[in-house]
């Protein structure tokens, strides 16, 4: 795949890097050449002066035959110009922008344009971590409606299996997380001390599934 960034920032760069690393083609936008220093004398993709919503620079970036854009630079209009112009002119279905205004993230994510709000995610994993009940989703559809949440299961339920803690909270329980890592579970695994459980469902049962599986299990 071919993937033009705009903004060369930590994020920027970073990406660009662990990209190139497994293999893609990349090419860099920044309005200031020193900021490709962060990407390192190793870095073997093109690094273009410029904005992200200058057809001339997104030209020379490639994004004639790019597969996927993202605009992370510190401007939320830049990001969101860029994002639509590579969008409708250039026909890059696979376009992601980064907001830092979750108000704009969510107008533009109902429009069509997929948005990380940098704060608003900074703020939901510090949420997620000191609030161990009505905590705010992982993640949620742009209308609200569906999301995942983290749940913290009760310690009563180790030993049981996923399949019995999804039919006792009626919903889907897509993964894990593990020591650290993300596990997908088949009915059968059993939750073991320290698992964190997620759990996909609507918006107005969320109260409903945190009850029954930070309770104890029924019995039988």
């Amino acid at each position: 795949m071919h993937i033009v960034i705009m903004g060369c920032g930590r994020v920027g760069s970073g990406l660009a890097l662990a990209l190139e690393k497994r293999g893609h083609s990349v090419a860099v936008i920044d309005q200031n050449v020193d900021a490709f220093r962060r990407l390192g004398p190793e870095f073997g993709g093109r690094t273009v002066k410029g904005v992200g919503f200058d057809r001339a620079v997104l030209t020379q970036a490639g994004i004639e035959q790019a597969d996927a854009f993202a605009a992370v630079s510190s401007g939320d209009n830049s990001n969101i110009l860029s994002a639509r112009v590579v969008r409708e002119i250039y026909g890059v279905d696979n376009v992601v922008a980064r907001i830092y205004d979750p108000g704009r993230a969510a107008v533009y994510e109902r429009l069509g344009i997929p948005t990380v709000a940098t704060v608003k995610w900074t703020t939901d994993q510090v949420l997620r971590r000191l609030l161990p009940e009505g905590s705010e989703p992982v993640w949620r559809d742009p209308t609200g409606a569906v999301r995942l949440i983290q749940v913290h299961a009760n310690p009563a339920w180790v030993g049981h299996t996923v399949g019995q803690m999804a039919d006792a909270a009626r919903c889907q329980l897509p993964f894990l997380q593990r020591m650290g890592s993300a596990l997908v579970p088949e009915r059968s695994t059993h939750f073991q001390d320290g698992d964190l459980v997620y759990a996909a469902l609507t918006r107005d049962r969320v109260a409903e599934v945190e009850s029954v599986l930070e309770a104890e299990p029924p019995r039988d």
